[in-house]
């Protein structure tokens, strides 16, 4: 602990406070632990609990599985084979990642309900009377349909890059031992691969408890509607702290889940002369499979959902003023450029500091600043309210010497807003960051402060220039997330502040899910045009 403090400078000492800033608002989940149950949080305990319990566990168990199956089968074809269109699938089947899962729910409900486009075909151009109770997807089965068709790229891109980075040397091996293909993928890829797979699935995770909008329009009870339901229909924010508790504590039991099953075995080269996998070329009826079966997964999770999307904006063309949906689009590239700039500074600074000092303590802290992208956006909101208006209070006095009419400032304007897409999403800009920082190494660094330059000028005038592919990706990594987010922003927008996405869900939330299709069309394309971007920096990178 001496040495860590002798060590310090002014740089260290931002960072820490940094890292305070972005670990303490959740710190007020705690203490919602200590509090006096009331009434509702007894009810909801005794009657209630056990079924927010049984449904998460449900949606995350099923689309865990399903995402692990789809996005495992999908990046070993494109790793190991050649067939027809290989290619465009590569980056297309990252797609998906571009359409938030409560947009896809609306629009499957839209194509599947008595007067979507599968029924009234049915019905009208082929005479065929259905029972539309089989059409229905506003159920546990739909949702777990949604979660899986829009996530299961985080499986499919971790594991396709953990894949393309292994030794043709392990597959060869397995060949020659008599292993067919089926025999190498279950005995080989799937091994070797565990650990990428559970890190691909442990996000799928935190993505459907994060979750609010599908849950809430297939009228799903989880732990994040029962947040919203306490706090706006009850107004009891003590029973949704007691609520955001218990959702914390089932996360932290997922994630050491995910310790568990990466398990301690480790897979490492025997030779320093690795061979990348060689493409295997598939002919006859195995290339029209795996063609089939990529493009059958690309449509269901990307060109079906956008062109049914595409069909209801031609015909709602014009219903809403443009002067409103710009006021929409600003308000959300604002907040999310705002948002993103100040998440890749922070991660600049404290990704230096951690860098810089190898010591157990600056690792412990900053293993705590990435905590919030594991814990769901409605047990953020609810932390960061609590704190805010505790700050408002702690500021009274000065409120009233400015003389400001109201004693609540800050918990009513963007900063609050802000500060938790800064809490939430931290993680994703460090991790960019911090991967740049680890291919840059310190010599550089270490040479400009033997030549007289000082911290701050070797920071701005070598680090930050040699970083500018990881803070590009980083900077668009965080600027879709934010983009698509909807649980932070529902809870803490301020008055009369609308994004694209919250509008899309009130639409639809409406069941106007037709003039939902232009905000929805709008995040869509800035997301699918920013993934295009980050793809080909990775290849970029890879190359």
């Amino acid at each position: 602990m001496q040495r860590f403090i002798s060590k310090l400078n002014g740089w260290s000492i931002l960072s820490i406070c940094i890292i305070l800033f972005l670990v303490g608002p959740n710190m007020t989940i705690i203490e919602g632990l200590f509090m006096p149950a009331n009434e509702n949080w007894v009810h909801i305990k005794e009657f209630i609990l056990a079924d927010f319990i049984r449904t998460s566990v449900l949606l995350v168990f099923f689309t865990g599985i399903f995402t692990i199956i789809l996005g495992t089968s999908l990046a070993w074809l494109i790793a190991q084979y050649q067939f027809p269109l290989r290619g465009f699938f590569k980056w297309a089947l990252i797609l998906p990642l571009s359409i938030p899962p409560f947009i896809g729910a609306y629009t499957y409900h839209g194509i599947l309900n008595y007067t979507g486009v599968v029924q009234t075909t049915l019905r009208n151009e082929l005479n065929i009377e259905v029972n539309a109770a089989y059409f229905d997807i506003m159920n546990m089965p739909g949702a777990i349909f949604i979660y899986t068709m829009f996530l299961f790229p985080y499986v499919y891109t971790i594991v396709r890059v953990f894949l393309a980075q292994q030794s043709a040397t392990l597959i060869e091996s397995a060949r020659m031992l008599g292993k067919g293909p089926f025999g190498i993928f279950f005995k080989v890829v799937l091994p070797i691969s565990r650990a990428a797979i559970i890190g691909g699935a442990s996000l799928v995770i935190l993505e459907v408890l994060n979750d609010y909008g599908v849950v809430k329009y297939y009228g799903l009870q989880t732990f994040s509607t029962a947040i919203f339901q306490t706090w706006f229909s009850l107004g009891d924010i003590d029973t949704s702290l007691k609520l955001a508790a218990s959702l914390m504590g089932f996360v932290i039991l997922i994630l050491i889940l995910e310790k568990v099953l990466r398990g301690r075995k480790q897979f490492s080269y025997a030779s320093t002369k690795i061979r990348p996998l060689k493409l295997v070329q598939l002919r006859g009826i195995k290339a029209g499979l795996a063609t089939f079966y990529c493009m059958l997964i690309f449509s269901l999770s990307f060109f079906i959902p956008v062109l049914q999307l595409m069909d209801w904006f031609v015909l709602t063309f014009g219903k809403i003023p443009f002067e409103d949906f710009a006021i929409y689009l600003k308000n959300s590239s604002i907040v999310a450029a705002i948002s993103a700039t100040l998440i890749i500074a922070f991660a600049l600074i404290v990704g230096n500091f951690n860098r810089l000092f190898q010591g157990t303590i600056a690792k412990l802290l900053t293993r705590l600043s990435v905590l919030g992208y594991s814990i769901p956006g409605a047990v953020i909101a609810v932390a960061v309210v609590t704190a805010f208006i505790q700050l408002d209070q702690w500021l009274a006095p000065l409120y009233v010497k400015l003389g400001l009419d109201s004693t609540l400032v800050l918990s009513v304007s963007l900063v609050m807003l802000i500060t938790a897409y800064l809490v939430r999403f931290f993680a994703i800009g460090f991790n960019s960051i911090e991967a740049g920082y680890e291919k840059i190494g310190t010599n550089f660094r270490d040479a400009s402060r033997l030549l007289g330059a000082s911290v701050t000028k070797t920071f701005f005038k070598v680090d930050v220039p040699m970083m500018k592919g990881a803070i590009v990706s980083g900077f668009i990594l965080v600027f879709i997330d934010i983009m698509k987010e909807i649980p932070l922003t529902l809870i803490l927008r301020p008055f009369n502040f609308d994004t694209l996405a919250t509008k899309a869900f009130q639409y639809a939330s409406d069941e106007k899910i037709m003039e939902a299709s232009q905000a929805s069309l709008f995040i869509i394309a800035i997301s699918a045009l920013a993934i295009f971007i980050f793809n080909k920096l990775l290849e970029k990178e890879q190359s």
